[in-house]
């Protein structure tokens, strides 16, 4: 029996089953991360259009707007960010106040005057109320409902003061869900407020994922179903404060999004 025809016909069976295992390969991996590329795009671009910078405004100040961070809008004219964004004084006598800015076309700003409405300095949250038309407000989850390793994403305004208002969306993965209480190797290590976080611990976000400097306040937000999860109010710091921008850790946490609820209902938000 002649050797060329069984050859030829070997190969292309050969052939088709490395075609119909790649193509097989492929929807796997599109089936695995069809949630993180195919849903974020449409959910970013939806989440944006409720977060906010957060930070003051003084019209006699050679920089009149500052913002200081991130927060997005949990009804019409309400707002959520966290608390260590929200300055602790005002200089009343130039007539600081607090503001919420928004880019808007050809590269502008709008701000808008906002109060504090209410604080929750345990839980690093603050609600505040600003002036003018209302906002779209995001959806919120609940805690019950996230679990570890699931996907996630954030969207805010990293490095605000030198990148200014260009909202990024970083991808996130649910690495815990652990006590915010640390322990530490020896008492010398305890400083007032762990102490205080050892009396009353409660349960923090942790994330694989890259925040920076302005990301604060930031909202975690489920990729399907863009329903905020979360708050995003620090990153772990390897060595300086400079690192975690020159030499982040990787490590983000955020605070459930519960939390947000009880200080929503508290100041009577609904």
């Amino acid at each position: 029996m002649p050797y060329p025809m069984p050859l030829r016909a070997d190969a292309s069976r050969a052939a088709d089953l490395v075609s119909a295992l790649v193509r097989y390969l492929v929807l796997l991996l599109a089936v695995a991360a069809g949630p993180v590329l195919a849903d974020l795009p449409a959910t970013a671009a939806k989440m944006k259009q409720s977060v906010v910078a957060v930070g003051t405004y003084m019209a006699v100040r050679a920089t009149q707007q500052q913002p200081r961070g991130t927060g997005f809008v949990v009804a019409p004219s309400y707002v959520v960010t966290n608390a260590h964004v929200v300055p602790r004084n005002l200089d009343a006598g130039r007539r600081e106040t607090i503001a919420i800015y928004r880019p808007v076309a050809d590269h502008r700003t709008a701000m808008r005057p906002a109060k504090l409405v209410a604080i929750d300095r345990e839980h690093d949250l603050a609600l505040l109320r600003f002036e003018g038309a209302a906002l779209p407000a995001v959806s919120l989850g609940r805690t019950t409902d996230i679990q570890e390793g699931q996907w996630a994403a954030f969207t805010g305004y990293p490095l605000v003061n030198a990148l200014w208002l260009f909202p990024a969306t970083h991808r996130a993965t649910v690495a815990a869900i652990a006590p915010i209480a640390a322990p530490v190797g020896s008492g010398k290590e305890l400083t007032p407020e762990m102490i205080k976080r050892l009396s009353a611990p409660f349960n923090i976000l942790q994330l694989d994922a890259t925040a920076y400097p302005g990301s604060s306040g930031s909202p975690l937000y489920d990729v399907d179903t863009g329903r905020v999860l979360g708050v995003i109010n620090s990153v772990y710091v390897k060595n300086t404060r400079e690192s975690a921008i020159k030499d982040p850790s990787g490590i983000t946490y955020a605070i459930p999004v519960d939390y947000v609820r009880n200080l929503m209902n508290k100041a009577g938000v609904r």
